[in-house]
């Protein structure tokens, strides 16, 4: 998994420094060499649960989304939670979208949470994909025929 940098969609919940991040993570399958891209959220907050469920951008088009966790952290004077979610980016689209991606997700709660992915960072996701892919051996070489014996 490549992993881009940490970014801030809200103030850490409760102070702590690992909750309310977003990041552009991407998934190299070794065996093909294929590729799956997705913007990685992760959402605390106190009241009742959000249940994040879809994604689309703010042009409408509908996205993957892809529900990870859903955690109770407390729920000692009202209750907390911890998602985890993300939204699946076709490279096509990564792509095409050289001034940016504003991604909305949505929830069965009604609320909405925009994450705006900067021009530099998908740029920068898609070229250490492709250093690694460079990186990388061939996953399934074509089998070599060994040359045939004189007859």
């Amino acid at each position: 998994m490549l992993a881009g940098p940490k970014r801030r969609h809200a103030e850490p919940y409760l102070g702590i420094a690992s909750t309310n991040f977003d990041l552009l993570r991407s998934f190299i399958d070794t065996r093909n060499g294929g590729v799956a891209h997705q913007l990685y959220v992760q959402d605390s907050y106190g009241g009742p649960t959000r249940n994040w469920n879809a994604v689309r951008l703010t042009t409408g088009q509908s996205l993957r989304f892809l529900p990870i966790t859903v955690s109770e952290v407390t729920c000692e004077n009202g209750c907390s939670y911890a998602e985890e979610f993300a939204a699946a980016l076709p490279e096509p689209l990564l792509r095409a979208s050289p001034q940016g991606l504003a991604v909305v997700f949505t929830s069965r709660s009604g609320n909405e949470k925009t994450i705006v992915v900067p021009p530099d960072l998908i740029a920068q996701q898609l070229a250490a994909v492709a250093e690694a892919r460079a990186a990388r051996p061939a996953a399934v070489a074509a089998p070599t025929l060994a040359p045939a014996a004189p007859r």
